[in-house]
Parts: structure tokens; sequence; C-alpha cells
């Protein structure tokens, strides 16, 4: 089954690595031309341009949020209405965190990228281009840890549940306009994002133990299902949280 985003523009947030880069890649090599979205700077943000391909790079740190309707239309101005939003943008603390330890700025710092910069994204991008035409696919980067409880990770787990929330609500007021909105919650991933946490001593064998599938999802694993999402496949797909986890939330 193939996936044809011929004549589509994509924006994608956090597209300078990690599963942001490999949604990018996923998505230009279905037919989409792609806007590759993040505050990286120009050297990391360039080199993921030219793997991409038949993309455009633009500058944004979601935590700024007036820049985000601003960047919106300057994507709209040099590559045409949006068709798809990938929401990819989002950090971590790196370190594992008691809940009762948790400092009101490790809260901020993480809500204000995965939830608040995630959300305003998706409002930008639904007022100035999907709403008008009554038409577009939302896909927002969710976590299996987001679906379920885990510890000593609050402010990331909360974080991504409001991501889940955030899309099944959008889904319900938005389906009017035509315009879909799902979530997509991987499991563990090894990335930069994640790198620090799985070097930790027995850490990653822990983790192991509770995916029935005994492994980790792979980026390709993540973009495919995303492209899927936001492929015209998926039309009557709307309000889902798709766990790409080896069964970790079915327990």
């Amino acid at each position: 089954m193939d996936v044809k985003l011929s004549g589509k523009v994509a924006v994608v947030t956090g597209a300078a690595m990690g599963i942001g880069l490999a949604c990018a890649k996923v998505i230009s090599a279905s037919g989409a031309k792609v806007a590759a979205v993040d505050r990286q700077p120009d050297d990391i943000l360039g080199k993921a341009v030219e793997q991409i391909g038949n993309a455009k790079g633009y500058h944004l740190d979601v935590t700024n949020t007036p820049a985000i309707a601003t960047t919106i239309e300057q994507i709209r101005k040099e590559m045409g209405e949006i068709d798809i939003l990938v929401c990819s943008a989002g950090v971590d603390l790196g370190y594992p965190k008691p809940a009762e330890e948790l400092t009101e700025e490790e809260w901020d710092k993480l809500h204000s990228v995965n939830a608040k910069g995630l959300f305003f994204s998706n409002q930008a991008v639904a007022k100035q281009s999907m709403i008008p035409r009554k038409n577009g696919s939302i896909v927002n980067i969710s976590s299996a840890v987001g679906l379920v409880g885990a510890p000593m990770c609050m402010a990331y787990n909360t974080s991504k549940a409001a991501v889940a929330q955030i899309t099944r609500s959008e889904a319900i007021e938005w389906g009017q306009h035509n315009i879909r909105v799902n979530s997509v919650a991987p499991t563990w991933v090894e990335t930069a994002l994640s790198a620090p946490l799985l070097k930790l001593p027995g850490f990653k064998e822990h983790e192991l133990s509770k995916i029935p599938m005994n492994r980790f999802c792979t980026l390709d694993e993540i973009a495919d299902t995303v492209c899927f999402l936001a492929s015209d496949l998926a039309t009557m797909i709307t309000g889902a949280n798709v766990p790409v986890d080896g069964g970790w939330t079915a327990q």
C-alpha cells in the first residue's frame, strides 16, 4: 500500500533530528513539500533539510507563541497552503525525577514545549490554512507514558497526556471543518532526547521488560504510522491516540 502525498504541503516541527526528522523524510519521500521547522542553528537545520529533500527550513522556538503564527504565515506565502501538520517538537529532562522533588522550572520547561507549543502550532495552522479551506490533517507526537502512569517522569508524562487530550478535543471541534487530528504514542526509541536516560545503569533493561515485543520501536515505525495518519488512506480516523509501543499500553 503506497502512501501518496503528491501536491501536498506539510509542516513538521522538531524536524532537525529524531522523530521529527524521520517523519519529514518519509513525508517528503511520499511526494509532499516539507517545511522543516526547528529551533536548532543553521548548520543542524540545514543538514536536516538536505536529508529530507524537497524541503525548506524555518527557524522557530515553539515556546515563543507569537512567533508561531508569524512563521506559519511565512510558510504559507513561500510554500503554499498547509495540508499536513506534524508536531514533533519536544523536550525531556534527561534524568529521572521523583514527583515530590520536581521544580516549577522543570515543569514549565516541558509543558511549554510539549503541550503549550504544540497546541498553539495546531491552532495557528488550523486557523490560518485548514479551517478556511475545510481540509487538513494534524498528527501530534505523544508518548506511551502519556496514556498510562509511570514513575519518575511526572512533568514529561503529564505534558504528553495533555497532547492526547488536545488531540481528542481538537478532533471533535474541527471535524466540522473536515480537519482530522490524531496522535502517535511511541514507546522508547533511541534518539538524542532519550540517550541520557537509556545510558543509566540498568534503565534500558528495565524498560524493555515492560514491552511484550521486547524491543524499542524504530524511527521508521513511528514515521510510517504518522505518514499513514496524515494521508488520505486514513480519512475516517480522527481523535485517535495510536500506540506504537510493542504492546506496552495493552497491559
